[in-house]
């Protein structure tokens, strides 16, 4: 299977994604976090930087029901427009 390479706004997107996780986990740490959603820690550090774009559907709805955020809610917020570099 050839897999599509990424684009720019997958990785804005990405990031995007990165921050909104980031910033729900709020002062809670990583290692707790990535825990209680059943993924590594270093899983977590890559999706949270944006080293990791297109991260598995599972692994953001565990993370976003251990953060208790909506899957549709985080969906619109990736879906927006794109900021400007």
């Amino acid at each position: 299977m050839v897999r599509v390479p990424l684009t720019a706004d997958d990785h804005e997107r990405g990031r995007r994604l990165g921050r909104l996780l980031r910033e729900a986990r709020g002062p809670r740490s990583m290692t707790s976090v990535a825990a209680s959603a059943g993924i590594s820690v270093e899983t977590l550090r890559k999706i949270e930087s944006g080293r990791v774009p297109t991260p598995a559907f599972f692994t953001i709805a565990a993370l976003a029901a251990e953060l208790d955020l909506p899957l549709g809610d985080l969906a619109a917020a990736c879906e927006g427009p794109l900021v400007a570099r």
